[in-house]
Order: structure tokens, then C-alpha cells, then sequence
């Protein structure tokens, strides 16, 4: 594998870049904008403090053509009528919490619910859709600010946090994340860019998928985890070796059959770094690879079953209709419904204490072109 430079870059060929006015407006009486960052080999990534949500990034392929590699919209007007977790930055709890409430030091947290019965990603006006205080630091950086207030969504404690994007010299998207608290809490902070590494062309079914984890938790019929450590081995969803995200997708397994595919939660390996490989993705047409290192000990696979193609939720760049399986996410985050589970990795912030978490996306190459696509 290898990275591509300056003197590889063709001059042409590169997507249409967001145009930043179409982006610029207020919400909840706070300006919004769109912000471009990137690195002097060409990879580039633009979000908007709307959700924090990074709606397009430039990498390479194997012959030195850029493309689009996450799903995204046009304009703020298309984002807001879209899905609202595309790109966006999960606060104040990513993934679900069931029944919409927890209980902490004795005491019971009743939260919105907005997933039927239960709480998901933060609850009605999570971070998804409110407007953080941006700073562009330098030309490779961006810094966003929100504060969860005390109450907001069911949550205790005023929450103080912070995400950095920054776009490094090895093509690397890294997001450096942090959160304290002046009362007890819970949080579990996550990226949920949709990614399809060959841009806007087809499915990711053929994309191949490692995954660094013996076990999944997994859920009920309404996507709740049932406590349960699964082992992967000799299932649909053994990635412990190279597969392609399509081979097994259609089994006959119940955790398939009601996602409509794959939306599980990976317990992921102890590792003695703080920040470790945990899963690599590799589009063998384009030949882009994306690496992803994390601090969190888990790591959730959604490959993308309720993209549809609807009007206008699902019109994404350039009028492209986003379908079924068009892009899957990779976030790592502490388990679903952590605080309903004692034995889970435990996602209690007490006051005094700061919560920090790194997810790095890596971009490089496989030059090897092949056609492989399954086992």
C-alpha cells in the first residue's frame, strides 16, 4: 500500500467541491456555514457546524483520481430534509438507550424518545440538529464547540464539549474528541459518516471488510441489546479475516434478517495502544482503503439497509438518490445502552473528570487491481 503526493496528483478529475453559499444561513438563531479542510497532497474534508457534520471527502484512488468517498448533500436546505445522522457528530449519548431512561446514583433519568419506545442518538434535538460554535484553527483544522444543557433531552449536568477535525500530512481524518461535566452523566460520543469508497458508483456490497473483534453484542427485535456477548466465529458476521460486506449479508440470521442486514455493535479486542487499528475497508475497483483507529471499545457496522432512494430524504450530491446498501458507517463508540448494562464498559463521567476519545479514518492504496469479492 502506498500514499499518493503531490507530484502523482493529476491537475484534473477531482468531484465538484460544495459551494460554501449554499451552506450559509441560521438556525435556531445561530449562523451556520461550511468549512474546508485539507492537506498539500489534495485529500480534502468539508463540514458544517450544523451537527458537525462532514458532508464530503476527497481521497485518491489507485490511479491518482480523486473522488468522493462519503455520502453528503448540496446545500443546508437539502441536509435539513435529509437524514439527520448523515455525517453528523452523535452526542449526547450515540446509539440507543431503551425505554428512554437510565437510572444513576439512585436516581432515574427519564430521556425523549424518539426511536419508538426508546432513545437514539442523542433524542429528539441531539447534537444532530443543533448548531456548534466553529473555529477554523489553520488550514488543516477545524474546532466545534457545543454545551448540552443541564435537563436538555433528560440529561443531567451542564456538558461542556469539544470535536476537532483535522486532516493530517498521511491522509488521515482525525477527530479528537473531549466532554466534562458539572454533575454526573452519562456519555458516548461517535462519528456517523457514510462512507462508499469508490464514490458516487453503486453499492458497497463489494467492498471488503476486516473487523478486529471475536464478539458482537447482540439486539432484540427493536435493535435493543439483550446483555448477551455473542462470539462471531462461524457466523455472518465473522469479519476476522477479509470479506466482502455482501457475501453473507442476506443469511438466513435472525440480527440480519430484522436490521435488514448488518447493524450490530462489535466488542472490539483489547488493545495496548491507546489509539489501535480496529478495522480496515477496502474498495477493490477504486483500490481506496480506509484503515480506522479508535480508543473506544466498540465499533458499530451499519451497512446502509434503510437508505431507499427517497424524495428528498435520500437526495444526496449532485441529485444522486442514495439506495439501499449505497454506504455504510463505521463508528466507534462505547456499546448501545451502556448504562442499562452493568457488565458493559462503563460510560459514567463524574464531575472533575474529562471525557476523551480519538477516531482516526486513514486513506491509502491497494495499486494491486482485482476483481475478489467474497471469501
Amino acid at each position: 500500500m502506498s500514499r499518493i503526493g503531490v507530484a502523482d496528483r493529476p491537475a484534473t478529475d477531482a468531484p465538484q467541491p460544495l459551494l460554501r453559499e449554499r451552506w450559509q444561513g441560521h438556525i435556531d438563531g445561530k449562523p451556520v456555514d461550511l468549512f474546508t479542510i485539507a492537506n498539500a497532497a489534495g485529500m480534502t474534508v468539508r463540514a458544517t457546524n450544523w451537527g458537525a457534520k462532514i458532508m464530503q471527502i476527497l481521497v485518491p484512488d489507485r490511479h491518482g483520481r480523486f473522488g468522493d468517498v462519503a455520502l453528503g448533500y448540496d446545500s443546508l436546505g437539502d441536509a435539513q430534509t435529509g437524514q439527520p445522522s448523515m455525517g453528523a457528530f452523535i452526542g449526547r449519548y450515540a446509539n440507543r438507550i431503551a425505554a428512554g431512561q437510565f437510572c444513576l446514583d439512585g436516581q432515574r433519568y427519564p430521556l425523549s424518545r424518539n426511536d419508538g419506545p426508546h432513545h437514539l442518538h442523542g433524542g429528539t434535538k441531539g447534537s444532530r440538529f443543533r448548531v456548534f460554535d466553529a473555529e477554523q484553527v489553520d488550514g488543516a483544522t477545524l474546532r466545534l464547540r457545543y454545551r448540552y444543557a443541564d435537563g436538555e433531552e433528560g440529561y443531567p449536568g451542564n456538558l461542556d464539549s469539544e470535536v476537532e477535525y483535522h486532516v493530517s500530512a498521511a491522509n488521515e481524518l482525525v477527530i479528537s474528541y473531549s466532554a466534562q461535566s458539572d454533575r454526573s452523566t452519562v456519555v458516548n460520543f461517535t462519528s456517523h459518516v457514510f462512507f462508499n469508497l469508490r464514490g458516487d458508483d453503486g453499492d458497497i456490497l463489494d467492498h471488503r471488510l476486516t473487523i478486529h473483534a471475536d464478539a458482537i453484542t447482540p439486539v432484540d427485535g427493536t435493535m435493543l441489546p439483550t446483555g448477551e456477548i455473542r462470539p462471531v466465529r462461524g457466523t455472518a458476521f465473522d469479519f476476522t479475516v477479509p470479506m466482502g460486506v455482501g457475501t453473507r449479508i442476506d443469511e438466513d440470521d435472525t440480527q440480519l434478517v430484522q436490521a435488514d442486514g448488518y447493524d450490530i455493535n462489535y466488542v472490539l479486542r483489547p488493545r495496548n495502544e491507546a489509539v489501535a487499528a480496529v478495522a480496515r475497508l477496502a474498495d477493490p475497483q477504486s483500490g481506496r482503503v480506509m484503515d480506522i483507529l479508535t480508543t473506544a471499545p466498540g465499533l458499530q457496522f451499519y451497512s446502509g439497509n434503510r437508505l431507499s432512494g427517497a424524495v428528498p430524504r435520500d437526495r444526496g450530491k449532485s441529485g444522486r438518490l442514495y439506495g439501499r446498501r449505497d454506504g455504510l458507517c463505521l463508528e466507534p463508540q462505547h456499546f448501545p445502552d451502556s448504562p442499562n448494562h452493568p457488565h458493559f464498559p462503563s460510560t459514567l463521567l463524574r464531575p472533575g473528570q474529562r471525557y476523551t476519545g480519538r477516531i482516526v479514518y486513514r486513506f491509502g492504496i491497494d495499486r494491486a487491481p482485482t476483481d475478489r469479492t467474497g471469501a
